[in-house]
């Protein structure tokens, strides 16, 4: 019955719009599909989430983003429980904001996860498997701006004074002056660093190199942490116990938070470090297009929600261009 009500989309194609189209599939949905059949489809949605991640494999997602796409549809097919070709924009709505109240998130996660729900049946429709995607009336949850922190001049300077193992100190210090994703640190190796050129080629977002550059504080303590290395793994970082197994993205994390609460600072995490090198770069007058290169951006507007500009350097600015 299915292919039926395909063929017969597919000839009215030529002669009604999209919301013709759809209002004509939903009716053929309804009166023909038989109670069996409708829990086949419950079962093949999983099977359209499968293709989809598949898909985003190949064009280059990371592991994480992939887990993110397949965690936050999942929960939408669970819930919402009806074939894809049933789902209806206000069913999303509704989906949207039940999930809001009960899990007492922010905007910016709804947004989040109203992309992941675009991707996916943006998909699904230039695939055929629908006519029309229904998300596509749901508009960007405004969410506001935010300037998010940096780390101080001062509190990179007590994290360096509070790291007590060299390992630790040289990760900061790599995270602090090359502005790279802790997913790209974890994955370096040490025949990847050019200690002469102070450089590195990280493996990026989309499968795509680029290099990063470092200072010569950071080419001291990455030496030293390199000497004093027992171990005959490749990578660059490693655990502190053996088997001295490649570090992960989690114990980098980990171990940031745990320096944070020792010296009493909040919200020390990887990012934030990408975050702090963007914005003093800017500051200190480094090329946005430049900046953008450093930190592997496609468009420039994702490296202006990086670089948050340092309101002091706006009033300085002010009186010497303006006043």
């Amino acid at each position: 019955m299915q292919k039926d009500i395909y063929a017969v989309l597919e000839e009215m194609s030529s002669y009604l719009n999209a919301s013709q189209m759809k209002k004509l599939q939903e009716v053929l949905v309804r009166r023909f599909v038989t109670e069996t059949e409708v829990s086949m489809k419950e079962i093949n949605n999983l099977e359209y989430l499968d293709l989809f991640i598949a898909a985003k494999n190949i064009e280059g997602c990371s592991d994480r983003t992939l887990q993110y796409y397949k965690s936050t549809i999942r929960g939408m097919l669970n819930t919402v429980n009806v074939p894809l070709q049933q789902i209806t924009t206000e069913m999303l709505r509704e989906y949207l904001g039940n999930y809001q109240s009960r899990n007492n998130c922010s905007k910016a996660t709804i947004d989040n996860i109203r992309r992941n729900l675009s991707s996916f049946f943006s998909w699904l429709e230039n695939e055929d498997y629908i006519v029309k995607s229904p998300i596509r009336r749901i508009h960007k949850v405004r969410t506001g701006t935010t300037v998010k922190e940096t780390f101080s001049d001062e509190s990179i300077e007590l994290l360096r004074d509070g790291c007590n193992r060299t390992r630790d100190l040289a990760i900061i210090d790599m995270l602090y002056s090359t502005g790279m994703r802790v997913g790209e640190l974890v994955n370096l190796d040490i025949e990847d660093i050019d200690f002469t050129e102070r450089q590195c080629v990280v493996h990026g977002k989309g499968n795509k190199d680029r290099p990063v550059y470092f200072d010569a504080r950071t080419k001291l303590h990455l030496k030293k942490y390199i000497d004093s290395r027992t171990d005959n793994n490749q990578a660059l970082f490693v655990t502190l116990d053996r088997p001295f197994e490649r570090l992960k993205i989690s114990g980098v994390e980990i171990r940031l938070r745990e320096i944070g609460r020792q010296l009493n600072i909040e919200r020390v995490h990887p990012h934030k470090f990408r975050r702090s090198m963007a914005t003093r770069a800017i500051d200190k007058g480094m090329p946005i297009e430049q900046v953008q290169k450093l930190l592997g951006h496609k468009q420039i507007d994702t490296t202006m929600h990086y670089a948050m500009v340092n309101q002091n350097n706006v009033k300085i600015s002010h009186r010497r261009y303006i006043a």
